[in-house]
């Protein structure tokens, strides 16, 4: 008996321990003092460049908001995915029940760690893993221009999420795993400017690869797979892929530019579901992001379809 106590003891500490190191791993990480001093005073012009490359109406519009209705961040989306139900959040300049009573700090927070204001995991169909990526200067810019979007009253409803994804504290070790900063792919000392905008208008605030690359198990990008389609996220169906070895592998730059501002493929079909809205958005870019884009898809890995 003695040393059965003993046993039950020590598996009690072990047990402590582990829930220690756990609580401590999974603890949010915001932007450092150093890092918070690099987002200066943002411009809202420049912001809406990145308010549409970044999607934002995508998730936060009211669904099947068209024309100017697609500025007020009333949210309400239901994203169904594996994990859940996910209900995008109201984002508009409403200092209650939207983003307006937010700091600089609070939004870059949210934006590149996933953080909210009073410290809690997002989950990550915010696509904050790309948004890492993004110029401290890009975030301050849209944080100035989310802040002259409409004030829109009533919060989104509540997300749909199960045992055990339901318990936020858990996401930290996610992102231990997965959230990173770093580019994706590697395109050499001797890459053109319009590269190296398509990459970062891709990897960053873009976030092409949070539907466009599958996933493991667990939610993470399969970096080793970048854009080479995956199931939906959402619903059924694929995601295509878009590198050299894919879908669209025959078309040209300039076809893709075109695509991305039209919606029209080479063959006169369109897009359809989640990417005409993706198309809405890009339309609203300058013609050179669209062609950078396209440059960069070109010069991706080709690799064949991630997806079954």
């Amino acid at each position: 008996m003695p040393r059965m106590r003993k046993l039950i003891a020590g598996a009690v500490v072990l047990a402590a321990l582990g829930a220690i190191v756990g609580w401590v791993l999974s603890a949010p990480r915001p932007l450092s003092q150093a890092e918070i001093a690099t987002v200066s005073e943002g411009a809202e012009a420049r912001g809406e460049r990145m308010f549409w490359a970044g999607g934002c109406a995508s998730c936060h519009a009211a669904p099947k908001a068209e024309g100017e209705a697609r500025l007020q961040m009333s949210g309400g989306l239901e994203l169904e995915t594996p994990f859940g139900t996910f209900v995008a959040p109201n984002i508009s300049s409403h200092e209650t029940d939207g983003i307006g009573a937010w700091s600089p700090e609070d939004f870059a927070n949210a934006m590149q760690r996933g953080i909210s204001p009073d410290g809690a995991h997002y989950y990550p169909a915010f696509p904050y893993a790309s948004y890492a990526r993004m110029e401290p200067e890009h975030i301050a810019d849209l944080y100035a221009f989310m802040k002259t979007l409409p004030a829109v009253e009533g919060k989104a409803p509540p997300h749909q999420v199960g045992f055990p994804f339901n318990i936020r504290r858990g996401l930290g070790m996610w992102k231990l795993l997965y959230l990173r900063d770093g580019p994706v792919v590697d395109l050499g000392a001797d890459a053109s400017e319009a590269l190296r905008l398509g990459k970062y208008l891709v990897e960053g605030p873009g976030h092409c690869g949070e539907c466009h690359t599958p996933r493991d198990m667990f939610g993470g990008t399969q970096y080793g797979a970048w854009l080479s389609g995956a199931p939906a996220a959402t619903g059924p169906g694929t995601i295509p892929n878009i590198t050299p070895g894919g879908d669209v592998g025959d078309w040209s730059e300039d076809e893709i530019a075109e695509y991305l501002n039209s919606g029209f493929t080479p063959d006169f079909d369109s897009a359809g579901g989640e990417m005409a809205s993706v198309i809405k958005n890009l339309a609203n870019l300058p013609a050179e992001d669209r062609a950078a884009i396209a440059a960069y898809l070109k010069q991706v890995p080709s690799l064949p379809d991630g997806h079954p």
